[in-house]
């Protein structure tokens, strides 16, 4: 059998996104969520509570508990830090992969599987995702693994996979609530409808497997019920009474879907389709034209069962990418569980692309993916050199190297289809070698709040004695970077709360406010700020972002 693939091939290509991922587990926490999260986690595994979630020493009613559980569990085996943080993140994306590649091979066969999990770890949400850590890796990984072995259910109808199945779907609920069933609900049952495998439904195996779904998610029920349920007394958004159980049983997703509690910040319907463009670099485009090509199949046979063909990735990637469009609150992540079922669907249609001799098809594609990669790269070495100056001599020789080894793949002759999966994932590497080693290190001297740590640890500040303001800024990565919650004073409040030799965390903005409370300082310590995570040309351009930029200071009180 003509192997589309070599076993040096993806070897290599898992060796390089290895390292890849590797080097984001050392960029500094990003706030907001990123270092909130941990933070929180951090309180969860300082304090030793793990049945309550609080977020700035408020109660948190939002996302259930899993992602927190395993931070802090993870901070429990190997200490606080970055990496620590990001550890079971990266170790869900690598269940993803796993996953995804057998149930590649399971719906296209032995050739689909490592493409699957190599368009899967090269995906440009999902690097980010294990940097930028949130629920979503988590999310992702379970979500995979869920749909993974109840498909294997549904076609061997034995009782572990039904098991492991339903867990798996337990633990997405477990770390994003009702989306965490739905997608892997919305793939299984497209899965049913186009293979009328129907008995697999009916069967006292379900029911065993539903037992396992109810243990899976009953520690996070608890705990819910434990922080609201049985105290009526607290006040959340203005209200008492709040049942924590109605409110992860029901409320938490609808409340997204129809804005309650959120500020709507997108009424765009197709903002998931077009955002898609950029999450699934580089294979948005393969991906849609899988979508098109795959759904006009499928209406050409007028959806009869045929061997080869499956409805598990375009019915549930459209239904679920159609349902949650309609959602008042979006965000970019939310698209990232749905991943490795795209992965799947891009790594099939190359497959089918390949076996059927579809060549003058592939050589277009192969065309767009060097005309998207080769505008891709350039634009990040440019960003890399430009906005932050020339790297080290160290990133350079890397660069150089990697660039080498690209002409090399030129000269290697080889299919087109291996090339093209070949090129995309090596693009992909070089890229985020960029962004993880230069980009976002330099970028995240902007952050005030793990910058202010660095300079209490190497002053030897007493960090009892720092204090930061109680304000819509949040400073979380203080926090984190000084093992700590960080006291939080009102601006009213300062000159009778502060002491002489106590510190302060201050924006440029607040000392005015200071000033007129009557504060009064005689050190301080000035650091540059800004919002990272909303990037804009203003601030990239170094010509203009000392206009962009705003200062935080460490100030040391005097009477």
């Amino acid at each position: 059998m003509e192997v589309i693939l070599q076993r040096r091939d993806y070897l290599t290509l898992y060796i390089l996104l290895a390292v890849i991922y590797l080097l984001g587990l050392q960029i500094p926490l990003m706030e907001n969520d990123s270092a909130q999260h941990a933070t929180m986690a951090m309180r969860m595994y300082l304090e030793d509570d793990f049945l309550n979630i609080y977020k700035g020493g408020k109660d948190y009613l939002d996302k259930p508990h899993l992602h927190f559980w395993l931070a802090a569990f993870s901070f429990k085996l190997f200490g606080i830090g970055q990496w620590s943080y990001r550890l079971p993140a990266l170790l869900f994306t690598i269940l993803a992969a796993y996953s995804s590649f057998r149930l590649a091979h399971h719906l296209y066969g032995k050739k689909a599987g490592h493409i699957t999990s190599l368009v899967f770890l090269s995906a440009q949400a999902i690097i980010l995702a294990n940097h930028d850590v949130r629920t979503d890796a988590v999310l992702t990984g379970a979500v995979a693994f869920g749909v993974w072995q109840l498909v294997r259910y549904i076609d061997t109808q034995k009782l572990l996979p039904a098991i492991f199945g339903a867990v798996g779907v337990g633990l997405a609920f477990s770390t994003k609530g009702q989306l965490g069933v739905f997608i892997p609900g919305a793939c299984v049952l497209c899965y049913l409808l186009y293979g009328r495998k129907w008995k697999s439904v009916f069967s006292w195996k379900v029911l065993i497997g539903s037992f396992f779904f109810l243990l899976t998610i009953t520690p996070v029920v608890y705990a819910f019920y434990v922080q609201f349920d049985l105290h009526p007394e607290k006040i959340i958004e203005g209200q008492k009474n709040i049942s924590g159980v109605r409110f992860i049983l029901w409320d938490q997703s609808f409340n997204r879907l129809t804005a309650s509690g959120f500020q709507q910040n997108s009424p765009d319907y197709f903002f998931f389709f077009h955002t898609l463009l950029w999450a699934f670099l580089p294979w948005s485009i393969i991906a849609y034209s899988a979508l098109f090509v795959r759904l006009k199949q499928l209406f050409k046979i007028r959806f009869a069962y045929q061997k080869g063909m499956e409805f598990l990735t375009v019915g549930g990637i459209i239904l679920v990418m159609v349902v949650i469009s309609f959602s008042k609150f979006k965000l970019p992540h939310y698209l990232n569980s749905l991943l490795p079922i795209f992965a799947i669907l891009v790594a099939g249609f190359l497959v089918f692309l390949h076996e059927n001799g579809k060549t003058k098809f592939i050589r277009t594609l192969l065309i767009i993916q060097y005309a998207t990669l080769s505008l891709g790269t350039v634009f990040v070495l440019f960003l890399t050199f430009w906005a932050f100056g020339v790297p080290s001599a160290m990133a350079i020789v890397s660069i150089v190297f990697l660039l080498i080894g690209f002409i090399y793949l030129q000269k290697v002759p080889m299919s087109m289809t291996r090339r093209m999966i070949m090129i995309s994932v090596y693009f992909m590497v070089l890229i985020n070698f960029c962004l993880n080693t230069q980009f976002y290190p330099n970028l995240l001297h902007f952050q005030a709040g793990n910058n202010a740590a660095m300079i209490i640890k190497e002053a030897k500040i007493d960090k009892d004695r720092v204090f930061k303001i109680d304000r819509w800024r949040a400073s979380w990565s203080l926090d984190f970077y000084l093992k700590q919650e960080i006291a939080k004073v009102k601006i009213e409040e300062v000159t009778k709360t502060l002491k002489s030799g106590d510190w302060l965390l201050a924006y440029d903005e607040e000392l005015e406010l200071l000033e007129q409370k009557g504060l009064n300082w005689d050190r301080e310590h000035a650091m540059d700020h800004y919002r990272i995570t909303r990037l804009k040309l203003s601030f990239l351009n170094p010509e203009t972002r000392p206009e962009q930029v705003g200062k935080a200071y460490l100030l040391r009180i005097v009477e």
